[in-house]
């Protein structure tokens, strides 16, 4: 291994885990409240009309600009990208969603859950996005299990971060772990329902007989745990998400990150298949951040400038 407000009736649908938040579990936006007539598809005039002046505000579901808010779901347990902090949700995500919401006039509000059960609550309609550190993949952008069994409809992404993967292990490395091929015969911890589970078990299959026994937990936090009190001899985590937790868990003591990364790919920004124009109005609002340097802020402050993307893209994970 990432907010909401108010609006007049008459007027209206992410994100690495780098975005969204506001009070509670946001990051603060602009949400100006004004009545007024607002229809879906609605023009920058009609935008305007409302009262709300975001450039992009008149791009999004008339039921988004109605309720001046949007859903996220997130699992806020993977610093630097979303965690919890003094009762609020922060990191990479959440402030890359407060970007995204002056681009579009809306809150992002973030609602921590268990990261397996994040598409299903957007399948539901619990969440409007997902902006939790979610990898890009076919599998998840058609609803496929792991055997290729057709389980759900399918999210579409919108890609706004690329990241590696790095394995975690304790601190001297006192089993000399460096590669995947390392683990072959020890015990690792992971996060249940995550890519990286799957990568522990694709490695499980290349072990064969020596066999790799792997520990899925609901939370990284909990997998991290085990590998500190020796339970288990590495976790696998996207590399700024491990190097972050090196360098801060106790104190640095705690973890070191080993081998180089592997399996790059993106994150993305899930929203249901069925909700196309809230896709687009957020992928405009991400190349609209892009370009005028918001989006590269936020990656600074967080230290992971390097996993920066250099457009918006839908479904581009493999």
């Amino acid at each position: 291994m990432t907010a909401r407000s108010t609006r007049c009736t008459t007027a209206k649908t992410r994100t690495s885990r780098l975005a969204a938040v506001a009070a509670i579990a946001v990051a603060g936006s602009m949400l100006l409240t004004a009545c007024g007539d607002q229809t879906e598809g609605g023009s920058t005039a009609e935008g305007t009309k409302t009262g709300n002046t975001a450039p992009l505000f008149a791009k999004l579901p008339a039921d988004i600009q109605k309720a001046g808010v949007v859903k996220v779901g997130t699992d806020a347990s993977y610093a630097p990208m979303e965690f919890t902090e003094g009762g609020k949700i922060v990191g990479v995500d959440p402030d890359i969603a407060e970007a995204l919401s002056k681009q579009l006039g809306v809150k992002f509000q973030f609602t921590s859950g268990t990261f397996d059960g994040l598409i299903t609550s957007l399948e539901t309609g619990r969440q409007d996005l997902i902006m939790s550190s979610m990898t890009d993949n076919k599998k998840r952008q058609e609803g496929l299990d792991d055997d290729g069994k057709k389980i759900g409809k399918g999210v579409d992404f919108v890609d706004y971060f690329s990241s590696g993967v790095s394995l975690l292990v304790k601190k001297g490395n006192p089993q000399g772990v460096n590669t995947l091929d390392d683990l072959c015969g020890k015990t690792v911890a992971v996060q249940r329902g995550t890519i990286y589970e799957d990568t522990f078990k694709a490695q499980a299959e290349k072990c064969g007989s020596n066999k790799l026994t792997i520990q899925a937990f609901d939370t990284d936090a909990e997998a991290q745990t085990r590998v500190k009190a020796g339970g288990a001899v590495a976790d696998l985590n996207d590399y700024p998400v491990a190097a972050y937790i090196a360098k801060t868990s106790g104190g640095g003591n705690d973890f070191e990150v080993v081998g180089s990364q592997s399996d790059v790919g993106l994150f993305g920004i899930g929203v249901a298949k069925e909700n196309t124009q809230l896709r687009d109005a957020v992928k405009e609002a991400l190349d609209a951040i892009i370009k005028d340097g918001s989006y590269e802020k936020v990656l600074e402050k967080w230290d992971v400038k390097e996993s920066a993307v250099k457009q918006a893209t839908i479904n581009a994970g493999k």
